[in-house]
């Protein structure tokens, strides 16, 4: 009996060992933290306050991590600086530092910036030193009570035209007249997968110019521009778009939908008409 006992006992402390060591093991496999994304492209040339015109105006953020998600964000120049109040997916921070987590351990927490809830969500008020500019911040999580390094962006191509100082030419500032013309634009964003037709039609009637964006693949099925949806040109091998050009010599936002994924996706591109092309 006392021998029945004894291999029981032995068996239970196996049992529980082996479930300590498999649940162990199970939280080594987890990562504390994604691997970080590259949020600077190659090309990007930082755009300082100065660039720019006072005013509040959307923008959007990049972050080096998916944990560090920014859904909506505001951006304030006045008197030759700039900060964004951002507004952030999840609640899991409750504080942010404008530098990396080794430096926000040893600092007082009167240079840490705290969230403010609105409507149910947390939002960070930042200083911003550049746009287009990878900035160092550092987020300290309220459950991990742990510092995690992030990089954040926001970027320039994203405000209206309106907001830079130098906003490009217009179709009136350039003087052309209704008629066909071609022009020379350039696309960025996007995998490099798929391209467009450098050399684009473009028509000028009643003092609005319109071009011709002809893609290397037949997969999308609209393109978005300032916030209008357009769809593709029937009878053209490839996807074609019709769309406004409003401004010359400056990068265009622009979303491209992909049919080429297992699902459709909204791509971010940007496209530059190049003025001194027109023909």
């Amino acid at each position: 009996m006392k021998k029945l006992i004894f291999l029981l006992l032995m068996l239970t402390a196996l049992v529980s060992c082996g479930e300590t060591v498999e649940n162990t093991s199970t939280a080594e496999k987890q990562p504390k933290t994604v691997a970080p994304v590259e949020v600077v492209e190659e090309g990007m040339t930082p755009v300082y306050a100065d660039a720019l015109i006072d005013g509040v105006y959307p923008v959007e953020v990049t972050s080096s991590s998916s944990m560090f998600k920014i859904t909506a964000c505001d951006l304030t120049v006045e008197n030759g600086s700039m900060s964004a109040v951002m507004t952030m997916s999840g609640k899991g921070y409750k504080w942010l530092f404008m530098g990396d987590g080794n430096t926000a351990e040893t600092s007082p927490e009167s240079d840490y910036i705290p969230f403010t809830e609105e409507d149910g969500v947390h939002k960070f008020t930042v200083p911003v030193e550049a746009l287009d500019k990878g900035i160092t911040c550092s987020a300290y999580s309220a459950k991990k009570e742990t510092w995690y390094d992030r990089t954040i962006l926001f970027r320039a191509d994203s405000l209206p035209a309106e907001a830079f100082l130098n906003a490009g030419n217009t179709i009136e500032s350039l003087g052309i007249a209704d008629g066909e013309y071609t022009v020379e634009v350039t696309l960025e964003g996007g995998s490099g997968k798929s391209g467009i037709n450098p050399h684009t039609e473009l028509t000028v009637k009643d003092g609005q110019a319109t071009a011709r964006i002809i893609w290397t693949s037949s997969n999308y099925d609209y393109m978005i521009i300032d916030n209008e949806k357009y769809y593709p040109i029937e009878d053209i091998e490839n996807s074609a778009f019709d769309i406004p050009v409003n401004i010359f010599d400056m990068k265009i936002p622009v979303s491209a939908d992909t049919t080429a994924m297992s699902t459709p996706h909204e791509i971010n591109y940007t496209l530059y008409f190049d003025s001194s092309t027109i023909k």
